[in-house]
Parts: structure tokens; C-alpha cells; sequence
């Protein structure tokens, strides 16, 4: 597999970042993991321990010809708060916090650029907290938070209202979700 067809970012929980790319032409594969910590083959209990030094993600595996890195880039701004330094909206801790780890120097580029563009354009009045990072080793969660959103749709859907996911999109996005 080629590094230019990868894509990874962390944006709180991974059920709340796989549907938004899901069923996009270009779009191959979506899986929930975590990367960017220290301990090989983490299970979700120690990544939630905040010790591991993990981030939950999602690892896009896409077509550069068809779906462009800076669309991923758009889509992943539009699921997340940028400027929370300490989690996504009621997930707290450094397993939650947003970031783009980046597979080469232009997705490294790209994705500064559309960070430094997401700060300049006063959407957000607080600094953008985002970290971009270079990609670790990928460890794919376990197969129950595979594509959760479709095995549990009442629970997925609860939990992003609940969490004000849902809610924080409308407000800075649109209908976009």
C-alpha cells in the first residue's frame, strides 16, 4: 500500500469520524484504531487510561485521483472542535484530542495550510488546537468499534446528540454532519 493513499486523523471519538467519509467515491476503507502513543497493540481499555499516550483515529485509505487529501482535510475541520486542547465535547483526555497525522511531506503541507486557513478565517475565537503530527504505527481497534455507527445506530445516534457533536457541527457548519 502506497503512503499517499493514507489518511489519518484523530478527532475524539472514532465513531463520530468514520460516516462523515464513508460512502464517498474514492473512499475505500475507513478503520477505527489508535495511534501516536508508545505501547504496541493497545486495547481501548488502556488507551482510555490516558497512559499510553494513544489517540483514538480512523485510518482512510483512499483514491488521491478521485478524493483529494485537501477534501479529507475539509471534511475532518467540519466533525471536530478545533480549539479544544482537552478532548471533544464531553470526552475528555489526551485519548480524545484532535490531530492530523500526516504519511509525507505534502500531506504534512496540506494540512498546515488548512489549519493555518481554518485560523485566519474567524470562525472560531479561540486558537486552533489541533496538532498536526507524523504518522506512528496504526493499530486497529477492536472489531465491535468497527463501523459501529451501522451496528448500533440508536446508541451512535444518541451519543453524538447527547455529546453535543451534533449540535456544535450545526452551529459552525450548517446541516453538515
Amino acid at each position: 500500500m502506497k503512503k499517499d493513499t493514507l489518511a489519518t486523523f484523530a478527532g475524539g471519538c472514532f465513531w463520530c469520524m468514520v460516516s462523515p467519509f464513508e460512502e464517498q467515491a474514492g473512499i475505500e476503507k475507513i478503520v477505527s484504531g489508535y495511534t501516536g502513543g508508545h505501547t504496541e497493540n493497545p486495547t481501548y481499555e488502556e488507551v482510555c487510561t490516558n497512559t499510553t499516550g494513544h489517540f483514538e483515529a480512523v485510518q482512510i485509505t483512499f483514491d488521491p485521483n478521485v478524493f483529494p487529501y485537501e477534501k479529507l482535510l475539509e471534511i475532518f475541520w467540519q466533525q471536530i472542535d478545533p480549539t479544544d486542547e482537552g478532548g471533544q465535547f464531553f470526552d475528555r483526555g489526551s485519548s480524545y484530542r484532535t490531530a492530523i497525522f500526516y504519511h509525507n511531506d505534502e500531506q504534512k503541507q496540506a494540512a498546515e495550510a488548512s489549519k493555518q486557513a481554518l485560523e485566519k478565517s474567524g470562525k472560531f475565537s479561540k486558537p486552533i488546537a489541533t496538532l498536526i503530527l507524523p504518522a506512528s504505527p496504526f493499530y486497529e481497534a477492536e472489531r465491535y468499534h468497527q463501523n459501529y455507527h451501522k451496528k448500533n445506530p440508536l446508541h451512535y445516534n444518541q451519543y453524538r446528540r447527547g455529546s453535543g457533536r451534533a449540535d456544535f457541527i450545526k452551529k459552525y457548519w450548517g446541516s453538515r454532519s
